[in-house]
Order: structure tokens, then C-alpha cells, then sequence
């Protein structure tokens, strides 16, 4: 039997194919068998505690006494759910952790973007939308919303870009020290900025997946009214740089 999914036969598409990341946030939800599933621990464990218990002795007691054994499922499915909950409380704040690493490094690069404005304006006219850009930037440098943080950071390196050309218009500028400094700094953050970022879509994506694992987290996060989150993407901005002619 072949492949689902074979390359050797295709369909393929010689256009090639661009890919976004879809801002849409998936609630979870349970069904009915699910209900259901719940439910039964708890009745059918009594009823067939009850039931052994009354084979095997005969009298109520015996009776009794297994249908307070077969509540033993339910307990043990309770104490699952109660451990899920708690797994998913702290993956939310391992989400937390690397969102605001991100923050820290973004922070970090604008205020080296702040002092790249004011060196390279020193020696060339540089653009004033720039400067003004660049201040802008350092008065929100930390967001309290994905998509925020999303579009301060696709901000930040359109400021970077605007300021590259000035740099890549003026060779000379590379001879001084503290410009020279100041852009293998914004390298290094950059690199620091795209490690922080994959950190957080991997746990993002750890987050996504674990909400909708069944029974336990998929009840619990249907209770809590959970949802899937939103990895970072690139702008359109950087998509189009990306496709750009470098050589």
C-alpha cells in the first residue's frame, strides 16, 4: 500500500508555498462521551463494587462495603485531574517566563537602537520619522499581550532596517568604535531575540497540544476555559526582506 502522502508522485505545487501563522485562538471543548466517560467511574464503579461485594459474601455488608471500594476509580480519576491542572498551571507560567524573556532582550535592543540613532545621526542627517520612531519604541518596550509584543519586536527591526541604510549608505561610519560596538551588540540581541522566541513557541507549542490530551487536561482545560495560544510569527515587513535579492 502506498504512501498517504508520497513525494514521489505528488501532487506537487512548482510555485512553491508561503505559510502565515493563523491569529486565531481554538477554545476546547468536551463531548457528550466524555460526560459520559466521567460519569461512569463513579456510577459503574459502585454499582459493580456493590455487586462483587455481594457475590463474594453474600450480605449487605459485603454489599457496602464494595460499593465503597468501587468509588476508588472516580477518586483516583479526581486526584488525575487535580495533578492535570496543576501540570497546566505551570506550563502557563513557563509561557510567562519566556514571554518575558523576549520582553528583556527587546528592551535590551531598543535601548542599543536608542544610542545607534544618536551616534549615527552625529555623523549623518539621519531620517527624523527615525529618531522619532526609535523614542517611541523605548516608551512601550514591554507589552502586556502577545500580539503586542508580536508587533513591537516586527517594529523594532523595521527602526533597524531604516537605520542600516544610513549605515550602508556611509562607509566611513563603520570606522567608529562605538557605532562598530554598537551593532555587533544589536547582532548578538538579535540572536539572543530569535533563541527566546524559539523557547516560547516550543512551549507554546507544548501548551497547545497538552490542552486538548485526553481525559485529564482536555476536562480541566475545558473547565477552565482554556484556549490555544498564538506563537510569534514575521511581519510581513521581514517576510519581503526575506525574499529580497542579497548577492
Amino acid at each position: 500500500m502506498p504512501n498517504d502522502l508520497d513525494e514521489k508522485t505528488g501532487p506537487v505545487n512548482p510555485e512553491g508555498q508561503d505559510i502565515n501563522v493563523i491569529d486565531k485562538q481554538l477554545s476546547v471543548t468536551i463531548g457528550w462521551g466524555t460526560r459520559f466517560f466521567e460519569v461512569s467511574l463513579w456510577i459503574l464503579g459502585i454499582l459493580l463494587g456493590a455487586g462483587i461485594g455481594l457475590l463474594a459474601g453474600h450480605k449487605p455488608v459485603f454489599g457496602a462495603t464494595g460499593a465503597v471500594a468501587g468509588l476508588l476509580p472516580g477518586v483516583i480519576f479526581q486526584f488525575m485531574k487535580t495533578n492535570a491542572g496543576a501540570y497546566l498551571k505551570q506550563l502557563q507560567q513557563q509561557i510567562q517566563a519566556a514571554a518575558s524573556q523576549v520582553d528583556n532582550y527587546l528592551e535590551q535592543r531598543v535601548v542599543i537602537l536608542q544610542n545607534l540613532a544618536a551616534l549615527v545621526s552625529k555623523s549623518v542627517n539621519l531620517d527624523q520619522e527615525v529618531m522619532m520612531g526609535v523614542a517611541a519604541l523605548r516608551s512601550g518596550v514591554n507589552p502586556d499581550a502577545d500580539q503586542a509584543r508580536n508587533d513591537r519586536s516586527a517594529s523594532v527591526d523595521s527602526m533597524f532596517g531604516r537605520i542600516n541604510v544610513a549605515f550602508e549608505a556611509y562607509p566611513e561610519l563603520r570606522a567608529q568604535e562605538n557605532i562598530a560596538e554598537a551593532m555587533r551588540q544589536n547582532s548578538y540581541l538579535q540572536k539572543e531575540i530569535t533563541a527566546a522566541r524559539n523557547l516560547y513557541n516550543d512551549t507554546v507549542a507544548t501548551w497547545n497540544r497538552d490542552i486538548f490530551s485526553w481525559p485529564t487536561k482536555q476536562i480541566v482545560a475545558t473547565k477552565a476555559g482554556y484556549t490555544t495560544r498564538i506563537p510569534f510569527s514575521a511581519s510581513q515587513e521581514t517576510k519581503a526582506a526575506a525574499r529580497s535579492t542579497f548577492f
